[in-house]
């Protein structure tokens, strides 16, 4: 039943034409004759990291939608600058604002010592420790089933990662456009845009909705120009909702009320009776539509171009290809 599962996502997705052929090569149980102990050891470093610092659960969530999203699922997010090439790191949405490379960094360590060597790929670990977080902070892990067999890419691209990553300031309509040049539907949109139940944003990235904006609270409004000014303070951080170390609805119940922190959430809600003003009302009175939908839509980007078989390599350390 498994394989049949993987099969029937990797055609899906294939069909949308942004995954590779070996797209079947991804399975759940790629990991378990070679390194039975790898799977538990990537938790084990998560649980202990988001016990150190719970923010860090939403931005290791975050660093896998930032790799997917430029060129595929492949790791290159994680790659240092060389001589060779300028990564991912610096681009615009990433600088000062990708976290948790660290604890990446961690989890190699731990799961090359578990194994014995090499076998387990960063852009897999990306993938587990995403998964991991959501099910630490309460979210749908029993219906959120990683595949795996990813390879890392040799090389990143900054300028790609400029153009292919969605900026906080895009409304609805570009906001699809960009979902769906990656394979990606509304509904896709809608609920991994709920991933934003938890974790923190940056005033830099919602000081334009809260002094702009009209569709918002103003009393919410108000609140966030305490600690967000119109000069100054880019780096300081509010939640992006009132529940944010839990995996919850109020993400979606917050759009309800012109609370969506960023302008690219509150476009999904406008009040107009459109889809996806639907998606978020139906969201935020069924928490286990939400978590069932929010599992099929992160394996389904998770899919998205993975390097298979003999494509990329398993680096050795996530930050520098071997």
């Amino acid at each position: 039943m498994a394989a049949f599962q993987s099969f029937v996502v990797c055609f899906i997705v294939a069909f949308a034409v942004i995954v590779s052929p070996t797209c079947a090569a991804l399975t759940r149980n790629f990991y378990d004759k070679v390194c039975p102990h790898a799977l538990p050891t990537i938790k084990a470093v998560v649980k202990n990291a988001i016990i150190r610092e719970p923010r860090i659960g939403a931005s290791l969530l975050r660093l896998h939608f930032h790799d997917c999203f430029v060129n595929g699922c492949d790791g290159s997010v994680l790659l240092d600058d060389t001589a060779n090439f300028t990564g991912e790191k610096t681009a615009l949405p990433n600088l000062n604002s990708l976290r948790g490379f660290d604890v990446v960094d961690e989890i190699k360590t731990a799961v090359n010592k578990v194994c014995r060597r090499s076998v387990v790929s960063c852009a897999d670990i990306l993938a587990v420790a995403a998964r991991d977080s959501v099910d630490i902070l309460g979210g749908p892990s029993y219906r959120y089933k990683v595949l795996l067999g990813r390879r890392d890419a040799r090389n990143a691209s900054k300028n790609d990662a400029n153009n292919d990553l969605p900026p906080p300031f895009l409304n609805l309509t570009q906001l699809l456009s960009n979902f769906q040049s990656h394979g990606l539907n509304l509904k896709d949109l809608v609920v991994l845009s709920g991933g934003h139940t938890i974790g923190l944003s940056r005033c830099i990235a919602f000081r334009a909705r809260i002094y702009n904006d009209t569709n918002i609270n103003p009393g919410f409004a108000a609140s966030l120009k305490q600690e967000c000014p119109l000069t100054g303070g880019d780096n300081n951080t509010q939640p992006l909702d009132a529940t944010t170390t839990r995996f919850d609805t109020v993400y979606f119940k917050s759009l309800l009320k012109s609370k969506g922190l960023l302008h690219s959430d509150q476009q999904l809600f406008k009040g107009d009776g459109s889809t996806s003003d639907k998606l978020v009302r139906h969201y935020s009175n069924h928490y286990l539509d939400f978590a069932k939908d929010f599992g099929v839509s992160m394996i389904k980007m998770g899919n998205m171009k993975p390097l298979t078989g003999t494509r990329g390599e398993v680096r050795l350390n996530c930050r520098r290809i071997n």
